[in-house]
């Protein structure tokens, strides 16, 4: 007998995982509150930009659907000067193994939806709340939460042990925007880190009109980056504009005729980063399991959101097929979600420490960077597989340990012509 699966949310975990159970014989339902047509015609939701390893999950189920679409061929690095207005204390940049790319998920979810209806997937389109929960737990073989607020989000209890804050850690904001000059030489993820104010990282995309760049500001609450709360659009990217032009003068000469995409290109916001327990028990007794950002959210400032929700899925999935006709009782959900947690807790840690004011020995390491192209290219490419970081740039010792090394070998590698 087919076993049945029921998924609460029409995001990229909840899509994704739907679309991969599809293709393993499993009969699938997803719920969602908006359709693809409210999901088109929408606020932007996020900036969305995923790696090689991640969208290597779609291309696994078939629905790596944008191919052509702009293409982020690296990371750099850039940190200003605190002493000389207008000047780069640090800066440096290194290519990706493999492109990324950031696609609107007001493109993409929409795409999403049709395929995994053509594929055979049921779609409901209602607000989940606890009823709605039980009403699928006594149904389906499987219910799993990928999305959700007020009371099923209240289901999922703080996870206090892996949880390091407890409070929003940036003022957020999004800005969807067309005419920003490209960088020189390749695409990347142009990322500026301003001590004590906050972060700045831009780059190409595809949205509902075509190719764009996205600016992600993260403000230090309190601090000159938190204002974006009660502007118009035009007041959002004329906010954009001025935070460049005091900050980051280099920056705002790329964007000096940049307009909107759209009214809805801009989003601000802030959330505390959170690990919660991924099983809730409903009133009934019946167990669901938590998806992707419903059990991890991590800020933005690693750029791993996406990326995690497609890991999630894909951990998910594996650990799906691999169960067979057994119950999906309390152990098989704390199991999935520890397998998810090998890769996860590293994200975590590695986004975690990104928030806070780095180590002396991280900070030797970054400017490093611009000195050794290995210690460039090997942050860059932990984006793509964060659990790298570990290995040198969360510890210490490591850390120090491979900072000497990559000298040393430097110091003997003779000069060729």
């Amino acid at each position: 007998m087919t076993r049945s699966i029921t998924i609460i949310g029409a995001g990229q975990s909840g899509l994704q995982l739907g679309l991969g159970l599809l293709g393993a014989g499993y009969d699938v339902t997803i719920i969602s509150n908006r359709t693809p047509e409210e999901i088109t015609n929408g606020r932007v939701s996020s900036s969305q930009c995923m790696f090689d390893k991640a969208i290597q999950h779609e291309r696994d189920i078939d629905a790596d659907f944008w191919p052509d679409a702009p293409s982020v061929n690296g990371i750099s690095f850039t940190i200003p000067h605190p002493e000389l207005p207008g000047e780069k204390a640090m800066s440096w940049a290194s290519r990706l193994d493999s492109p990324a790319q950031s696609i609107d998920q007001r493109v993409k979810m929409p795409a999403f939806m049709e395929a995994f209806e053509q594929r055979g997937g049921r779609i409901l389109y209602e607000d989940a709340g606890v009823a709605e929960l039980e009403r699928e737990t006594s149904r389906a073989d499987l219910v799993i939460v990928a999305a959700g607020k007020g009371e099923i989000a209240r289901l999922f209890e703080r996870d206090d042990a892996r949880s390091v804050y407890d409070a929003p850690q940036r003022a957020l904001a999004l800005t969807y925007v067309n005419g920003l000059t490209p960088r020189d030489e390749f695409s990347a993820v142009s990322f500026n880190l301003i001590p004590g104010v906050g972060e700045y990282f831009v780059f190409p995309a595809l949205t509902t009109t075509g190719p764009c760049e996205i600016m992600v500001f993260e403000g230090v609450p309190g601090g000159p980056m938190d204002s974006w709360q009660g502007l118009t659009p035009e007041q959002h990217l004329q906010n954009s504009l001025q935070i460049l032009k005091t900050f980051l003068p280099w920056e705002a000469d790329r964007a000096a005729d940049v307009a909107l995409t759209d009214d809805l290109g801009v989003l601000q916001g802030r959330f505390a980063p959170t690990v919660r327990h991924p099983v809730a028990q409903l009133p009934s007794g019946a167990l669901v399991l938590g998806l992707a950002d419903v059990v991890v959210v991590n800020d933005p400032i690693t750029g791993q959101g996406s990326n995690n929700a497609s890991h999630c899925a894909a951990s998910y999935l594996e650990s799906i097929i691999a169960h067979g006709d057994r119950e999906f009782d309390r152990a098989f959900m704390q199991q999935a979600f520890e397998t998810f947690w090998t890769y996860a807790g590293p994200v975590t840690r590695w986004t975690n420490t990104m928030l806070a004011p780095p180590a002396e020995f991280a900070v030797n390491l970054l400017g490093a960077a611009g000195v050794f192209p290995e210690i460039a290219h090997r942050f860059a490419n932990g984006f793509n597989y964060p659990p790298d970081f570990e290995e040198w740039f969360l510890d210490q010792n490591k850390g120090t340990a491979y900072l000497e090394r990559v000298a040393a070998e430097a110091a003997f590698t003779p000069v060729t012509s």
